[in-house]
């Protein structure tokens, strides 16, 4: 019986004893488990956000490491959508824009470990392909398909193309966009390819935004009056050249020429206009540029633009029924019997230009709409054969002249001075924008324009671009890049950049002609038409007329971002050079190699041989000038024991940075940048309104550096500040938590 009992009691032990150890087991490997996930969650790589939202893909997280490539991909299919780097706190972040449909789940993979994440806001449409459609353009028999990998350089010819509103009055410019494009064959020794392997084509693509314009149906007038003005009669969506529009499914459009001499494919008089599939003004619409190999129809690379277009025009301001062009003092001026009665302002004000035309010059333009201004007012940007005027044009002022000439005047037509004013009076900008786009479009929106350079400072005043002082030709006679970028730091024409491209006592506006030709186009070509390094096209690397980048129209710098990495002029040799390329100065106007390692650490050797080679973009004095400047946050080794020192976009880099200067002995503290790439985004944001600088301070700065108003730190910069964080400097980093903005609002506080 007590045996019965003790052997009962032994199995109730026994039995606890293994539910006991069960649920420890369990409770330990659910722990393991859960401590195995946090190890995993806080691997070298995280995802913070992954968002799908108006056809924009938005993934950015955090790194152990700073300045890593990170590269994004589709989970499900692999597909590579874009890579970048992350900053000196280890932050990343990407915009992909262009897909058709967002992945489901992405993936982050950066050398040493890999994350993914599902995209919030894809539910209803992921899970389709990410590649690109096809071209439907069949294989080639025969071909060998190519290999290794591809860069699309593309690019708007003017960086704006015009069209009237309407053209059931009369016409200046129809719907006619042209895009160039390069296909570059990457590797140690790039090349440029040609029509015999490669075909390139067109499709529209959305922007960050959403919007997207495949097609012009229903967005203009221009197909209902193209054969009365034009002699032609292209279908709708079609333009006067026989490119057309993708249509509403999108089709891709082939370039319909290449021209050897040029090294470009080309697509011309594409009839996009300034609305978008939704309704909405877009003056920005994009692209997608993809080359396909002409073997086996595979999409090679890609690249999305910006087809600049804008009808936006202010003639209405004087010459809509009523206005000082059209009201009746001008009416008994010239005799005419009334003004346009119609209620469209858009009729109206043409109508209006049409009755003063008659009234003024004996013609009978209101009985004969719609009318083409170019049948008697030529114009080169219509003479696509290159012919001159022919017809009622001879003996006719150009159209630029008869229009720059009379609102240049007064209204006696003589040239203003003593008091009387021009119909327009020179007013910058603003001037031009009268009848240029435009006030809302913008069209000047560059580098140039960031840096407060307006239309008069290339082109002149009204007169000077109507030929009123020396004989010119629209559209050809141009101011030249080195007029403004007269040479370098040591041979120049008085200034490596002027802000003027002629002699401000010439009123003719002739473009400076310096000696130094380090930036200047090609002998007797624009810049649009100029090539440079390796063959490439000026524009495929500084961005369009108008438009260079950075520009202040966020569309544009999707280009160069997707080529390199960051906005700004193309820069980075691994653009183009996959292998890191041996150390030289024989990159584009004479600079190194950009973005190596190599010419960081091992550079000693150029400058012993030829001083005035660095000189000539780092000063005379080797501290840095505006051609040093640095167009991406940089990291560079220093020469006291390796460690790496942050750059922030926008610094002028000079010699004592990284190591003495070997004139003067002397390092060189970061400044703030002073000679950023873009005036308008100079890399030093102001404090954010409701960031408390000095309580920041206090909270994370005062125990080492003492009180705010006797700190140790007075007056120091943003960038001496990040680049202490960057390099720990006396356990600095353990503040990388605090944004760009807290860091400002600090740096604030030190120099107040």
């Amino acid at each position: 019986m007590e045996a019965r009992k003790f052997l009962k009691k032994g199995v109730f032990l026994l039995m606890l004893t293994v539910m006991i150890f069960s649920i420890s087991a369990g409770v330990w490997a659910d722990d393991e488990k859960e401590k195995g996930k946090k190890k995993e969650e806080k691997g070298v790589i995280v995802i913070k956000k992954a968002e799908w939202k108006k056809g924009a893909l938005k993934v950015e997280g955090e790194l152990r490491w700073p300045f890593f490539t990170v590269y994004v991909s589709d989970d499900e299919t692999g597909a590579e959508l874009g890579k970048t780097t992350s900053d000196f706190k280890g932050k990343w972040k990407i915009s992909i824009n262009g897909l058709e449909t967002p992945p489901c789940k992405v993936k982050a993979e950066v050398e040493g470990g890999s994350v993914t994440a599902e995209v919030k806001g894809a539910k209803d449409t992921c899970g389709a392909s990410t590649e690109p459609p096809s071209t439907g353009e069949p294989p080639s028999n025969g071909g060998t398909p190519l290999t290794g990998e591809f860069r699309v350089l593309a690019f708007n010819d003017l960086g704006m193309h015009c069209y009237d509103a309407d053209f059931s009055v009369f016409s200046i410019l129809p719907p006619f966009n042209v895009i160039h494009a390069q296909v570059v064959k990457t590797g140690k020794e790039p090349e440029i390819m040609d029509d015999s392997r490669v075909s390139v084509y067109y499709r529209a693509v959305s922007d960050s935004d959403g919007s997207i314009n495949t097609t012009s149906r229903g967005k203009t007038n221009f197909w209902d009056y193209v054969l009365q003005l034009f002699g032609a009669s292209p279908a709708e969506d079609e333009g006067l050249t026989g490119n057309s529009m993708p249509g509403s499914d999108n089709t891709p459009q082939p370039f319909d020429s290449y021209d050897p001499d040029m090294g470009w494919f080309t697509a011309s008089g594409i009839p996009i206009t300034a609305v978008d599939d939704g309704g909405k003004k877009n003056h920005y619409p994009m692209m997608r540029i993809q080359a396909v190999d002409k073997a086996d129809g595979r999409v090679l690379a890609e690249t999305d633009i910006v087809l600049p277009v804008s009808d936006e025009m202010h003639c209405s301001d004087c010459h809509s029924t009523g206005g000082v062009a059209a009201n009746d003092q001008t009416r008994n001026r010239y005799g005419i019997s009334g003004w346009s009665t119609s209620g469209d302002p858009e009729v109206s004000y043409r109508e209006n230009i049409l009755i003063l035309h008659d009234a003024k010059k004996g013609t009978s333009l209101m009985n004969n709409q719609p009318v083409l201004c170019v049948s008697c007012h030529y114009s080169p940007a219509l003479d696509l054969a290159g012919q001159g005027p022919v017809g009622e044009q001879v003996g006719k002022p150009m159209l630029s002249f008869a229009v720059h000439g009379r609102h240049g005047k007064t209204l006696n037509g003589d040239i203003p001075s003593n008091g009387k004013g021009a119909i327009i009076p020179e007013d910058g900008t603003t001037s031009c924008y009268y009848c240029h786009p435009g006030s809302t479009t913008k069209c000047l929106r560059g580098a140039m324009g960031s840096a407060g350079v307006n239309c008069q400072d290339c082109h002149g005043g009204l007169l000077a671009v109507a030929g009123e002082f020396r004989n010119r030709t629209p559209w050809l006679d141009e101011p030249k890049c080195q007029s403004c970028h007269t040479g370098d730091a040591i041979s120049n024409s008085g200034s490596i950049r002027m802000g003027v491209a002629y002699d401000g006592n010439d009123p003719a506006a002739t473009p400076r002609t310096p000696d130094n030709k380090r930036f200047a186009e090609n002998s007797g070509e624009l810049f649009r038409n100029s090539f440079g390094h390796g063959g490439v096209a000026c524009e495929g690397c500084h961005g369009s007329t108008h438009a260079i980048w950075p520009s202040a129209e966020e569309n544009d710098n999707v280009a160069s971002t997707m080529i390199q990495g960051h906005d700004g002029v193309i820069i980075e040799c691994s653009a183009c050079h996959q292998d890191q390329l041996p150390l030289t100065m024989d990159g584009p106007h004479g600079m190194h190699n950009v973005g190596d390692p190599g010419w960081n650490e091992e550079h000693e050797d150029f400058y012993k041989k030829n001083p005035d080679s660095c000189k000539a973009c780092h000063g005379d004095d080797l501290n840095g000038t505006v051609l040093s400047v640095a167009h991406a946050d940089r990291e560079l080794k220093t020469d006291d024991g390796g460690k790496g020192i942050f750059i922030p976009k926008g610094t002028s880099i000079g010699c004592g940075i990284c190591h003495k200067n070997p004139l003067t002995g002397k390092r060189q503290p970061i400044e703030p940048p002073t000679n950023p790439v873009n005036p308008g985004n100079p890399g030093q944001p102001p404090s954010q309104p409701g960031i408390d600088g000095a309580l920041l301070y206090s909270q994370n700065c005062a125990v080492c550096h003492g009180p705010l108003t006797s700190s140790s730190k007075r007056g120091a910069s943003l960038s001496k500040i990040q680049n202490g964080i960057a390099k720990n400097k006396g356990g600095m980093g353990k503040l990388s938590f605090l944004t760009v903005e807290e860091l400002q609002a600090i740096a604030d506080a030190l120099n107040f």
